[in-house]
């Protein structure tokens, strides 16, 4: 569970680093954000060179919350940081980078992010 303004540690190889979350496309007036969600980001801190520059506006996809997360079966998934992967388009659901790095959790592919899944390195 993420909310506005929680940095998050970009989870692939488009060239940003940090990145902040500035709202939720399609969801109105909604506060928290989970696992497989689609949200805007700001990137905070970005490597030179890369695809993404510091300070654009972004569609990423929440891969891991250090929030615990109830699974339909009772039990609960946590990871050690808040991360999420940098979308193409808001509406296409292909990442911007070619490499997943990190545990990523099985709701993801649950929500049609099939490539992300699969370029991943564990699903949890």
């Amino acid at each position: 569970m993420i909310q506005l303004r929680t940095l998050l540690t970009v989870a692939d190889n488009s060239g940003a680093k940090k990145a902040i979350m500035i709202g939720m496309p399609f969801k109105g007036n909604r506060k928290y954000a989970y696992i497989g969600e689609i949200v805007n980001i700001a990137v905070k801190e970005a490597i030179p060179f890369g695809q993404v520059k510091q300070g654009e506006v972004l569609s990423a996809v929440v891969i891991r919350t250090h929030k615990e997360y109830r699974r339909d079966d009772g039990s609960y998934i946590r990871f050690d940081d808040n991360a999420c992967v940098i979308l193409q388009a808001k509406d296409n659901k292909d990442p911007k980078g070619t490499r997943v790095f990190g545990p990523v959790a099985k709701e993801v592919k649950d929500n049609g992010f099939k490539k992300i899944a699969s370029l991943a390195e564990e699903m949890y």
